[in-house]
């Protein structure tokens, strides 16, 4: 999650469609839910409409999976207000923070060919880091496994200021981080709690460029993209040929007023801790390799072995709740790990210019979903009302344990 909506989705962290379905959008598949399935996705598609309208948002798309079967999807409003461009199938959005996944992937996919160990320390690749003030001990203690884990202790922003019209983006160059290393503190313990922190993946981006030599992006391209055929996805600018199916993305005001945000920002250093764009049918390959399939599973470990996947999603530290909340939430390697009444749900969640994107899944089910929005509205009423946490609450709770087999 990055600055421009970060308040609003940590909100929903811890704790769409047009006034007509899209061409075939209602056509859900035959599935293992049957018709319990097609009755609940009925129900959702009428919640999410409401929801989505309620909070003024511009415009949304969904997609179900079991398998390797897209069981429903569906689009709500628009993809471009100035051009008065619908939402479809096509439509790319920016995935923010989600990105961090394919850094978390990257890095084990070099501790499985042996060119590093999770408890190597950091500043084993880069150095500088022992410029950082640690009063908690010496900065060789801190590992790649606690910066996989946001439990390394340094701060959560990329940039330490306030935002200030003048400021770019975020950094566009490693040696402007490196210039902040003698003004950076850690904040606790190495290891003894969790604080979400983008430039901690920013320094796992920048071991992958080291020991590879390749940029992040083009490793990234190569090692996952190519083999699971996500050939739309894309980092940062927009390539030309793509631009005609790029959203726009707003903040909607306590008003309802949607104000523009910048239709093509640039993450600089900071790619490897949010930078991805793709369209939901790219998204979905990528759902479907982190679910996994007999048929395909020759092919996905060549991406990651399913152990080393797994191994991912085993809780490293408990984050903060609420007293006597239902649900825990956890922490494994770059993923989120929520558990409720014994149900385990993999997600991590995006959020950078007005953009905001979830997925969920159930691995033991094969079954998951994936939902982006190209709007976000200002903080307000209580969080359980937000259009996000609604549908997200819906989809969990009604739709995926018709496939639990419980």
């Amino acid at each position: 999650m990055m600055r421009a909506v970060k308040g609003t989705l940590l909100l929903v962290l811890i704790g769409g469609l047009m006034a007509g379905p899209a061409a075939g959008a209602d056509k859900a598949k035959p599935g293992p839910g049957g018709k319990a399935f097609e009755k609940a996705m009925a129900e959702f598609r009428t919640l999410y409409r409401e929801a989505l309208a309620k909070d003024k948002m511009v415009g949304s798309s969904f997609r179900f999976v079991h398998g390797d079967e897209v069981l429903a999807e569906d689009l709500y409003g628009m993809a471009n207000l100035e051009e008065n461009k619908k939402m479809d199938p096509n439509a790319l959005f920016h995935w923010a923070s989600i990105t961090k996944t394919l850094t978390g992937i990257a890095i084990m996919q070099l501790r499985d060919r042996g060119l590093l160990s999770l408890d190597d320390p950091i500043v084993k690749y880069i150095p500088g880091l022992r410029q950082v003030h640690n009063p908690y001990g010496d900065m060789g203690e801190i590992t790649i496994r606690h910066l996989m884990t946001h439990t390394a202790g340094f701060r959560s922003a990329t940039w330490p200021w306030k935002d200030k019209p003048w400021q770019p983006h975020e950094p566009l160059h490693f040696s402007q981080l490196e210039a902040m290393f003698p003004y950076t503190e850690i904040e606790f313990k190495p290891g003894s709690r969790w604080q979400y922190s983008n430039p901690g993946i920013v320094f796992l981006g920048r071991v992958i460029e080291l020991l590879t030599t390749d940029d992040w992006e083009v490793y990234i391209t190569k090692n996952i993209f190519m083999p699971l055929e996500m050939t739309r996805s894309y980092f940062d600018h927009t390539p030309y040929h793509l631009w005609k199916d790029k959203t726009r993305s707003y903040t909607v005001g306590k008003d309802g007023t949607p104000v523009p945000a910048d239709p093509d920002v640039n993450t600089g250093i900071t790619v490897s801790n949010g930078g991805l764009n793709a369209p939901l049918g790219d998204f979905v390959k990528y759902v479907k390799f982190l679910l996994g399939d007999p048929k395909k599973q020759d092919l996905y470990d060549t991406v990651l072995k399913r152990s080393s996947l797994e191994e991912m999603w085993r809780p490293a530290i408990t984050l903060p709740s609420e007293p006597g909340a239902k649900t825990k939430a956890m922490m494994g390697l770059t993923f989120f790990i929520q558990e409720t009444d014994g149900v385990r749900l993999i997600w991590h969640s995006g959020g950078q210019n007005a953009y905001a994107s979830y997925f969920f899944i159930h691995p033991e089910s094969g079954t998951g979903y994936v939902v982006a929005y190209n709007s976000v509205p200002e903080s307000r009423g209580p969080r359980e009302e937000f259009a996000y946490a609604r549908i997200n609450d819906f989809v969990q709770t009604r739709l995926m344990p018709l496939f639990y087999g419980k």
